[in-house]
């Protein structure tokens, strides 16, 4: 019997010092994957278990005022937030050929903002919350969600012509230009508001079109101290459906990344002189950090981590985490027009 005793306390024992290590793995304050890049540094606080951004307050304690309506507040009862907030937008009802990448993409950025702890989240597709008051379809006012009151960044991946007000374009200028929040848009937003001219002022320059690219190509790197293209090396070849921008300068963008297209056949529809083929870069929009990238034009790019690492040190940097010289640099000397080494 004395036996039989000891035995069952000895499984008993292991059994509970078992279920003790679950749950402190479990629950050990750091969201899953948060090692989401190698030696990516932790810029932000980190969420409570099982919480995305907001943990909620002891029953009958919910925050005070109307859910989602000011700064700094999660969703109905929520506490105030710890760490920074990004609106993911992607309005592509407008779009030619609407690129399958863009669902990915949100969702890449979602997830490596959550499980790295630095931001949460929103995601939307209409643009009727690109206001510092956003309206119901009824006209009334929203109640809860995102705004242009609540974020501090914009992801953006909106195509063509996105359907915004001149409200919504007013407010999105005084967002970005005059509060200084950041703007980081990928691939297609190149595309958007071709006809509003200040949008070229935001994002750096305008779509001129697909000229090369497609297969594999070699893509420089300009500013290997810049946080979001560090981790590249000064060449590397990579397929990608690259965008030329039309007016731009170099007098106002800081280039990160470019295209050499030395080795490309000559095509009339290459409008420079120069042999410049910008692809990445960043810029200050009055006191707003912007970003740009022609990357991710493929659902796969975005499993690509040089790819899905770049907008992510992007957004960080976008989200003022991080720091960065941007001042504008001319072309480097030696760039190539297409045909010089064929």
């Amino acid at each position: 019997m004395r036996m039989r005793a000891a035995l069952v306390f000895v499984i008993v024992f292991a059994c509970a010092f078992w279920v003790l290590g679950q749950q402190g793995t479990q629950g050990s304050g750091a969201p899953a994957g948060a090692g989401v890049f190698d030696d990516q540094a932790q810029g932000g606080q980190q969420p409570p278990p099982g919480a995305r951004g907001t943990q909620a307050p002891p029953r009958g304690q919910g925050a005070p005022g109307i859910a989602g309506q000011g700064p700094g507040r999660g969703g109905r009862g929520g506490a105030p937030r710890t760490k920074k907030v990004v609106l993911a937008w992607a309005d592509t009802r407008n779009g030619i050929a609407q690129h399958d990448s863009v669902s990915h993409a949100l969702a890449v950025i979602e997830r490596i903002g959550y499980e790295s702890g630095v931001y949460d989240t929103y995601i939307r597709t209409d643009s009727n919350i690109i206001s510092f008051n956003p309206k119901r379809t009824d006209g009334t006012p929203a109640s809860g969600g995102p705004s242009l009151s609540n974020v501090d960044a914009i992801f953006f991946c909106g195509h063509r012509e996105v359907p915004l007000d001149d409200a919504g374009k007013a407010d999105l200028v005084t967002f970005i230009r005059d509060q200084g929040k950041g703007f980081v848009a990928a691939h297609v937003g190149l595309t958007a508001f071709e006809s509003w001219p200040e949008f070229a002022n935001i994002i750096g320059g305008g779509f001129e079109g697909h000229i090369f690219g497609n297969v594999p190509s070699p893509l420089v790197t300009e500013d290997p101290n810049f946080p979001a293209v560090k981790h590249f090396p000064p060449t590397i070849t990579m397929a990608d459906e690259y965008y030329l921008p039309k007016n731009y300068s170099r007098e106002k963008i800081r280039v990160l990344q470019r295209l050499d297209i030395s080795g490309f056949d000559p095509n009339p529809r290459y409008p420079r002189t120069d042999g410049d083929y910008p692809v990445t870069w960043a810029l200050m929009y009055g006191k707003g950090r912007v970003f740009f990238s022609s990357l991710g034009h493929d659902t796969k790019a975005w499993d690509n981590t040089d790819i899905s690492r770049m907008y992510f040190e992007a957004l960080r940097w976008a989200l003022g985490l991080t720091e960065a010289d941007v001042t504008p640099r001319p072309l480097p000397a030696g760039v190539q027009m297409p045909g010089a080494k064929k």
